[in-house]
């Protein structure tokens, strides 16, 4: 068969592509682009409505809380091509339907729910974070999805702090992923109890002024409680942050913004 430029070129470009993907996977690098959306239990906006807004974004994994029981997290993956999901069992401070979820491209494996309830007259109780581990291109990530209490004390009585101190330490996965709504600011000491358990915020790396930003109150921007939602990553994965930041939408879906970011994991 007499080769023609243009099938060259359409060789050219294949074995280029091919020779992409095999370096990425023998250097071990990989792009995961995450999300985080408190959706107020799914009274502003259905399913259907959300997963057409993140369309544009190609996400490989979105934490939902305050999210609606049953099949409301599997009706935005089917608009998304996304069929895997992890639905908790426990709603926070025992509202209806404010269960924590995970949305996967990705199957998701070792499934489980952990209770971060704490004795603390100032907290709400209880809360949780719902865990999966899925793998990318062969790569094992440990995802978390969560739903936390403000907390101003430095003393063991936050759910941070037994998220901290008694969770992420037994995960062993190189790479891992928390995110959802902290009711913290960066810099707050609950924040700093996961910063301190090895986890790094994406706000970081992205060098986002965050006093000039807010991701609560979406639906009425005279309640500014700047920015409470959030994503960490592991240290020791050495990932880099390459994109990311608020999502800001002309018709507001719940009362937070969505909260995204891409991370190489090395």
């Amino acid at each position: 068969m007499k080769k023609t430029p243009i099938l060259t070129a359409i060789i050219l470009s294949g074995l280029l592509a091919v020779s992409s993907l095999l370096s990425a996977n023998l250097n071990g690098s990989i792009s995961v682009r995450v999300a985080a959306y408190n959706v107020e239990f799914g009274k502003n906006a259905a399913p259907e409505e959300i997963g057409n807004m993140f369309k544009p974004y190609n996400f490989d994994i979105i934490g939902f809380n305050e999210v609606p029981d049953g099949d409301w997290t599997a009706r935005v993956g089917k608009v998304l091509g996304m069929k895997y999901t992890y639905v908790g069992k426990i709603s926070s401070a025992n509202h209806k339907d404010k269960y924590k979820s995970i949305l996967s491209r990705t199957p998701l494996q070792s499934t489980i729910e952990h209770e971060l309830t704490v004795k603390r007259k100032r907290s709400w109780n209880p809360a949780s974070a719902v865990q999966a581990v899925t793998q990318i291109d062969g790569i094992p990530i440990s995802f978390y999805s969560l739903h936390i209490c403000h907390s101003t004390d430095s003393d063991k009585t936050g759910h941070a702090y037994r998220l901290a101190n008694e969770i992420l330490p037994k995960d062993k996965t190189d790479r891992i992923i928390v995110l959802g709504d902290f009711n913290n600011h960066i810099g707050n000491n609950a924040l700093k109890k996961i910063e301190k358990a090895g986890m790094r915020a994406t706000w970081r790396g992205l060098k986002i002024d965050l006093s000039k930003e807010s991701t609560f109150h979406a639906l009425n921007p005279k309640i500014n409680l700047g920015v409470i939602d959030h994503i960490f990553y592991s240290t020791k994965s050495k990932a880099v942050v390459t994109d990311g930041g608020i999502i800001e939408l002309k018709k507001a879906l719940s009362d937070h913004k969505p909260v995204w970011a891409e991370i190489v994991f090395e």
